[in-house]
């Protein structure tokens, strides 16, 4: 990986060298150096962080001044990776409440924001990138919209869900998105709208196909408190690790060394 700073255009470069992307999350400054170290080129500050970090239920509950405090942590280890982080849930029902808040965001570090939904928050996608920041599109699966629907289902299984995916996409593109993630969208569906749009697809539980990946660092490693969802294969039993180094360390004390 390049020394120099990742941009948004890098990111969207990559597809065409078919280059494929790796991107993580990041809550704090610690995980967010471990994960430049490794060379991750897209690092985002996850409306995740509200299960993971904070106890939430669900991504709804997150704020703005909760995605400043921890997009600050992560901006402070001075990542070359392009730094991402999410609008919150309902802070981007309007074109001037979505500006305000994604200048909020780059105010505390990050360098690109992300947005749920496709033709329902147009205004808002292309006033944001009007206004200089880039704009990471997110489609499928929407976290924020988990109570409305009733649950997390994947999406792009019946005609007119694959029809929407399709609208969707395309309308994102035009509007100025970098790149867009696919989660939860069926295989068939990810693959053609891979094939189909100028911009990167970074997948998570859409398949092999996208061109890229995004996980939850915590489901990547292991250490998710809870249920970890079925796509995310963890390569580290993380919570045993820590678990065991910590019985290990308490039965040490005490002993001579």
């Amino acid at each position: 990986m390049s020394l120099t700073k990742v941009t948004a255009a890098d990111i969207r470069a990559m597809k065409g060298r078919g280059e494929p992307i790796a991107a993580l999350t990041a809550y704090d400054f610690s995980l967010a150096r471990h994960l430049d170290e490794a060379g991750i080129p897209l690092i985002l500050v996850g409306d995740s962080l509200g299960m993971v970090v904070l106890g939430y239920p669900d991504t709804t509950s997150v704020t703005m001044a909760e995605m400043e405090h921890h997009v600050r942590a992560v901006a402070r280890a001075r990542p070359r990776a392009l730094v991402g982080a999410d609008l919150p849930y309902h802070s981007y029902q309007t074109v001037e409440i979505a500006v305000a808040n994604a200048q909020r965001l780059v105010a505390a570090g990050a360098e690109a924001v992300k947005a749920e939904g496709g033709r329902g928050i147009l205004p808002q996608v292309r006033a944001i990138v009007q206004a200089g920041i880039p704009l990471l599109g997110h489609l499928g699966m929407l976290p924020q919209s988990v109570r409305e629907e009733g649950g997390y289902h994947v999406k792009g299984k019946v005609e007119a869900e694959h029809a929407a995916l399709v609208a969707d996409a395309d309308a994102l593109v035009a509007a100025g998105a970098f790149a867009i993630v696919l989660e939860l969208v069926t295989p068939p569906v990810a693959k053609e709208l891979t094939a189909r749009l100028p911009v990167p697809t970074i997948g998570i539980g859409s398949g092999r196909d996208c061109d890229g990946q995004i996980l939850v660092t915590t489901d990547l490693l292991g250490t998710s408190p809870g249920f970890i969802p079925r796509h995310a294969k963890p390569r580290l039993n993380g919570r045993e690790l820590v678990r065991q180094t910590v019985r290990d360390w308490r039965q040490s004390l005490g002993k001579p060394v």
